[in-house]
């Protein structure tokens, strides 16, 4: 108890964050059916251009084109079939970024979209060009909207897929040296064998040990193991992580101004 008492208070160094990095799962901004959850993304939407009016550098990890595209098409489920998980992405990031678009310029915000796969940091030529990219972007005021690029990842070789853009925003993190990470998800945090909120966690690597294997969801690939593993590879480049329910009102400011919300997770929790 102390222990957590004393991560708590360690909360206050989330108010000195200059550059982020907020992700977004799929089921946080979707419906069941895979269809773009309208209030949701404004919900989100509108804490992210809070951050930025708040003097912020964010940078946003989205997932849900899949998803959009399985609505879209009149799809059941996720498929399982590469080339129709490929056509889902396309139709669906187009949906989505349109929506994305639409929200932040009403509030007078511009953004880019950017789509990443594996080999985009495999070659040290392209991780350079990635990270002066996504610094220029931020440095003049745009918001990066980051997927990965599943209309030409191939989910066939085992290991180079991101997982639900957890991986995708840790590696993100390094990048771009960000003060700190903010999975947004459908829970308020990591929740203990009661389900119970765990307020903050001092080792992930205890942490992993109570959660379950992800299961395959309809719609989505992550879960709670993923986005410990994109925690600790977060930490471990000193950036803080909160995991936390995106349906809360004002979570970002809230996290941001140091309350206790969700799971906090300091830099270096190895």
């Amino acid at each position: 108890m102390k222990e957590i008492a004393n991560l708590l208070k360690e909360r206050a160094v989330l108010q000195d964050a200059r550059r982020v990095v907020v992700k977004v799962g799929t089921h946080s901004i979707a419906k069941k059916s895979g269809r773009p959850d309208y209030t949701a993304l404004k919900r989100v939407v509108d804490g992210v251009c809070s951050l930025r009016k708040a003097g912020l550098e964010v940078l946003f990890v989205s997932s849900g084109a899949v998803a959009a595209g399985v609505e879209s098409l009149g799809l059941k489920s996720r498929p399982t079939e590469v080339s129709d998980i490929q056509m889902c992405a396309a139709v669906g990031q187009a949906r989505f970024i349109s929506e994305y678009e639409k929200l932040f310029a009403a509030r007078e915000v511009k953004i880019g979209q950017v789509l990443l796969t594996h080999s985009d940091f495999a070659d040290r030529r392209r991780v350079a060009n990635l990270r002066r990219s996504l610094d220029h972007l931020v440095r003049a005021g745009i918001v990066p909207v980051i997927n990965e690029n599943d209309i030409v990842a191939d989910e066939e070789v085992k290991g180079l897929t991101f997982g639900d853009n957890d991986w995708l925003s840790s590696l993100i993190v390094k990048l771009v040296h960000a003060d700190a990470l903010v999975l947004l998800t459908t829970v308020d945090g990591l929740l203990d064998a009661e389900g119970k909120r765990v307020p903050a966690i001092g080792k992930v690597r205890d942490a992993l040990k109570l959660v379950k294997p992800a299961e395959k969801g309809t719609l989505s690939k992550g879960g709670m193991d993923s986005k410990l593993k994109a925690v600790q590879n977060a930490a471990k480049s000193g950036a803080n992580v909160v995991i936390a329910d995106a349906s809360q009102p004002h979570v970002l400011d809230r996290i941001f101004a140091g309350r206790d919300v969700g799971t906090f997770v300091p830099g270096s929790a190895l």
